[in-house]
């Protein structure tokens, strides 16, 4: 396993962290997976094993019983491990008990130390972009928990790219710690990011991270033309999300990685995977798996090296259309293009049959 720095921090983080939303699977989780105590243990184990020596957890997740099983799971191995929380999404009716303000971090900081049973968390995350809590009042927070030593770095995520810059120049003009890390969602069908988070968190020194590579389930291989999800994953269970915009572009970027995977004898999953790592401005991924046999099989997608021609077979798959400005950039400012931004313009010059 490789490890890399977590944007501009001194933070070495694994290119693969494994992801707890499987963890509990209780209070409006049970579709996303069921892993209790014991399998954790043995799954938080083997991922050490394979150098993963990072995880991924929130309140959110089973309201709080995806940390109490982490917790469990690395009791004993706290100082071999780093550990990612998140706050934002409402927890109840409470009016203060959401968001980014000062008020509830505060408070799910504390509540989250209990739940892990530690004394500090190594990154901790805003979920979502909170706009109706001042922005100072967000990164003064994260910098005072910083400072009283409950956490070690923050990021954010889910934000929009006028958003992230607009915390990160905050940040850096006034003095105070700024993000290290976005977490965004980023997969071979969907490719938003590519836009404007991509690129501006390699212009600002934000390390992306990617959850959900398989696209909440979408890319798992059991779902396809004339393949329905299966009731017992997370598609087949009622999970509401992701929004797919076009089901055929979906199929397509299917055919695509099942056209891939048979020249590895791989699977679907793990050609997915392979492929968002060595995307462009990627940072460290988070994998995810329903059991012991699935981390295996999500573990060894580190090991594929997908030729030239099949990562430009995926990404032709569903590359975005070039939207304002970008078609503009395109077309008349490629060569004023910053590193960060000219791969995604090369692709949209092939769309629009420019050389």
């Amino acid at each position: 396993m490789d490890y890399i720095n977590l944007g501009k921090s001194g933070l070495r983080v694994p290119k693969y962290i494994l992801g707890t939303i499987p963890f509990s699977g209780t209070n409006g989780f049970e579709a996303a997976g069921n892993v209790q105590e014991n399998t954790a243990n043995r799954m938080v184990d083997m991922s050490i094993d394979a150098g993963i020596n990072m995880f991924d957890t929130a309140n959110l997740y089973s309201k709080g019983n995806a940390e109490k099983v982490l917790g469990a799971a690395i009791r004993g191995k706290r100082d071999k491990v780093l550990i990612s929380s998140k706050t934002g999404f409402p927890f109840d009716s409470h009016p203060n008990e959401r968001g980014a303000s000062r008020n509830n971090l505060m408070k799910s900081i504390d509540e989250s130390l209990e739940r892990l049973g530690t004394d500090y968390i190594d990154l901790y995350f805003v979920h979502l972009w909170d706009g109706q809590t001042p922005v100072e009042e967000t990164v003064e927070t994260m910098n005072d928990l910083i400072k009283a030593g409950k956490i070690r770095h923050w990021g954010v995520s889910n934000y929009s790219g006028w958003a992230l810059a607009k915390t990160h120049t905050f940040a850096e003009q006034n003095g105070k710690i700024p993000p290290v890390t976005q977490q965004i969602y980023y997969t071979p069908e969907a490719r938003e990011s590519e836009y404007e988070l991509l690129p501006a968190g390699a212009e600002l020194g934000v390390s992306s991270m990617i959850w959900s590579p398989l696209g909440e389930g979408l890319l798992t291989g059991k779902i396809g033309r004339d393949k329905e999800a299966p009731e017992d994953t997370r598609q087949g269970g009622g999970w509401p999300e992701p929004w797919v915009y076009d089901q055929e572009r979906l199929y397509t970027v299917i055919d695509a990685l099942e056209e891939v995977a048979a020249n590895h004898n791989a699977s679907v999953p793990q050609i997915a995977y392979a492929w968002v790592r060595d995307r462009p401005n990627v940072g460290p991924i988070v994998i995810a798996a329903r059991n012991e046999e699935q981390l295996e099989e999500n573990i060894a997608s580190y090991k594929i090296k997908l030729k030239r021609d099949e990562h430009d077979l995926i990404e032709a798959a569903a590359r975005p259309a070039p939207f304002y400005p970008h078609w503009h950039r395109a077309m008349s400012g490629p060569d004023q293009a910053s590193p960060s931004e000219k791969v995604y313009l090369d692709a949209y010059k092939k769309t629009m049959g420019l050389k």
